[in-house]
């Protein structure tokens, strides 16, 4: 009996919550939303998943070695002519990439054609015959405005093939800006 007492107390109270208090507010927000209706388009139709069965589980690899070596022709070569000498020492330049070097002057001493090239703040002096880059390029010829270098890179099957660059002499208005 004393529950049923609390219960009807509870809901007299809830009931008196429920007055006019803020009725012009809700009046007011009932006509402002009015003409609001969502327009929410349809979803996408999803295709369904069709599997594709991989079929091709028993033939060669397409970018495997042998295949490589199949296409071109060539098989692995194991040093060659033209394959560089690792067991000399490297040189200091050879620690830069050649993009990073820039040539900023040449000089002559005793006959000797020099070129000043410089690799982060620091500018070494090297000679026909020096090694630069990571690409072991050699250095073939010093003129005025640039030094030329003949690189070795090893190609997709293996073998060594020399390719000829050229390190171009930085201008002084651009060598200030570095």
């Amino acid at each position: 009996m004393r529950n049923l007492a609390v219960i009807v107390a509870a809901v007299f109270v809830l009931a008196a919550c429920g007055g006019d208090e803020h009725q012009d507010l809700k009046e007011e927000l009932k006509n402002m939303t009015k003409d609001l209706r969502g327009n929410i388009p349809p979803l996408p139709v999803v295709k369904p998943y069709e599997p594709v069965p991989y079929t091709a589980y028993d033939l060669p690899d397409p970018f495997g070695p042998a295949k490589i070596e199949l296409a071109t022709g060539a098989t692995k070569n194991k040093g060659g002519a033209n394959a560089p000498n690792t067991s000399r020492p490297k040189e200091a330049l050879e620690a830069y990439p050649l993009e990073s070097l820039r040539m900023v002057g040449t000089l002559s001493q005793k006959g000797v054609n020099y070129a000043l090239v410089r690799a982060d703040s620091s500018v070494y002096r090297v000679k026909v015959g020096n090694y630069m880059g990571q690409n072991f390029g050699l250095i073939t010829s010093i003129t005025d405005n640039q030094i030329n270098l003949k690189e070795l890179v090893q190609d997709a099957s293996g073998d060594w093939t020399e390719r000829k660059v050229a390190l171009q002499l930085v201008e002084a208005e651009a060598a200030k800006g570095r």
